[in-house]
């Protein structure tokens, strides 16, 4: 099934490009053979039944096919019929049926498979305009939708009430602009007004079962990349190796989903909400970079074993990094940060564990920022290499630098925040067990931990010892700053491999 769903993904990404993007001359057969050589380029068989009549091309039971040696099968899509009408001035426009099946049918690890989809639109209009070696085409739907219609696994029709799943878009548009020379440059947007989807199953052996259904509305991108005339899809290093590149920034404005499920032991539901968010890529031969984030997020979960739903939330919430990917003798740079601000929870949860109220319940709030540099021993996305870095246990890197542009811990009162730069000597592997050498310093600052520390000797959590004991570990490390309950840190590590804390000696 993982084989599956990788040769299914893959296909329906390229099925989305070349919609949108392969039908790149101005003419009926000229938009076929490109169709046909773009397509080919990306390790898939195109063909089809071609035929004339006045302005209009019909190409029947169009067919995209690829081998998979490796899986011992293939993949195949099937659209019955798309038209190609030359309108007299240079354009050309696509048409597709308002419904149609698609077919992705093959055979993985000694498994035949076949899935028929079914795809709708309402009023999809697709004009491609421009040159030969520089095309804009615009294209608007009322309505674009896919549903799952069967499934089959080696001649056995799976129940549909086991499996559903259906997603449709609305008030779609967008924009597409490819220019043609050794590679392909493409340049994208698109908008829509919002997505629904629905997936549920129900397992017919067994008493699991569940139902996954949500929505988006304000939906937009924007990107730009470089197709290769020719390259392996799905095989990442050998596309970079061709030359591909892509960056884009989708966008929402709102979200929600509701989730719920069954099982031997319990039920559950899952419903969420989101004031908008962003999910941006970048991908060349240096590097990916990956940019997540979501504001105003709720969360409600309800079991069986609760009486009470258990509500979070969050002003905002984030992810990104950025790492080098190709192997260098060089330096390269990378990034990591995350954050989840203004978090909250119910009076329900925290009466859980602070019943009387005592602890302070202001938003809270955990943000980390680095950047840094590092030599890359090994190409990542080559599939091969993951094995041999088991197989050896060899490090796939050496870091050089590391600076923490921001460190936040916020929550119950007490505030922990600081900054920090450090280098690392990779030639001395022996004065930190194994790890290269850091040299650097870092400054940190602690905001109200002794009265947290008291409010917790006062709800019975932490004894007067253990406080005692807490005491003394944050005298060592600080020192009183200008403000009252604050204490400062600078810990420095020197070449020596000596820890100090405020000029102290601590290692």
């Amino acid at each position: 099934m993982s084989v599956f769903l990788r040769r299914s993904c893959g296909a329906a990404i390229a099925y989305a490009i070349a919609t949108q993007g392969a039908w790149a001359d101005l003419t009926a057969d000229q938009v076929w053979a490109d169709w046909q050589a773009y397509m080919g380029g990306m390790g898939y068989q195109v063909s089809g039944d071609a035929s004339s009549a006045g302005d209009v091309t019909t190409i029947s039971d169009m067919t995209m096919m690829m081998e998979i040696p490796e899986e011992n099968g293939q993949f195949s899509m099937v659209i019955p019929e798309v038209t190609l009408t030359e309108n007299g001035d240079g354009t050309v426009n696509l048409g597709f049926p308002a419904s149609f099946p698609l077919l992705i049918e093959g055979e993985a690890e000694g498994e035949v498979f076949r899935v028929e989809l079914t795809y709708t639109h309402d009023g999809m209009t697709v004009l491609v305009s421009g040159s030969p070696e520089d095309m804009t085409y615009a294209y608007s739907a009322a309505s674009v939708g896919v549903e799952l219609t069967s499934v089959e696994a080696d001649g056995e029709v799976m129940p549909k009430e086991a499996l559903s799943a259906s997603m449709n878009m609305a008030d779609v548009s967008g924009m597409s602009k490819m220019v043609i020379g050794e590679n392909r440059g493409l340049e994208q947007n698109f908008t829509a007004g919002s997505l629904t989807y629905d997936i549920a199953f129900d397992d017919p052996e067994s008493k699991d079962a569940g139902k996954f259904k949500g929505n988006m509305n304000g939906l937009a991108f924007e990107g730009s990349g470089t197709m290769p005339a020719e390259m392996t899809a799905g095989d990442y290093q050998s596309m970079i190796d061709a030359g591909f590149d892509f960056a884009g920034t989708f966008t929402y404005d709102s979200g929600a989903s509701d989730i719920a499920g069954t099982g031997e032991d319990e039920d559950f539901t899952l419903n969420t909400s989101s004031k908008g968010g962003r999910f941006a890529i970048a991908m060349d031969a240096s590097r990916i970079a990956y940019d997540i984030a979501q504001n105003g997020v709720k969360l409600a979960v309800s079991t069986v074993e609760l009486p009470f739903p258990l509500e979070l939330a969050m002003a905002s919430a984030g992810f990104k990094f950025e790492i080098p990917v190709q192997a260098s003798d060089e330096e390269q740079p990378f990034a990591l940060a995350m954050n989840l601000t203004g978090f909250t929870m119910s009076d329900v949860l925290w009466g859980m564990f602070d019943p009387t109220g005592a602890l302070p319940r202001d938003p809270a709030t955990i943000a980390i920022d680095t950047s840094g540099t590092a030599k890359v021993k090994v190409n990542f996305l080559d599939p091969a290499v993951a094995e041999t870095l088991e197989a050896t246990g060899a490090a796939p890197g050496e870091p050089h630098s590391l600076k923490i542009n921001e460190f936040l811990v916020s929550m119950v009162g007490a505030v922990l925040s600081g900054t920090g730069e450090f280098t690392f000597d990779n030639s001395n592997l022996e004065a930190f067990d194994g790890m290269p050498a850091p040299t650097g310093v870092a400054n940190l600052q602690l905001v109200g931990a002794n009265a947290l520390i008291d409010k917790l000797i006062a709800m019975g959590v932490m004894s007067e010892n253990d406080a005692m004991g807490a005491r003394m570990m944050m005298g060592m490390f600080g020192v009183p700053g200008d403000a009252p309950d604050t204490l400062n840190s600078t810990i420095e590590i020197n070449e020596q491999g000596q820890i100090l804390a405020n000029g102290q000696r601590i290692k």
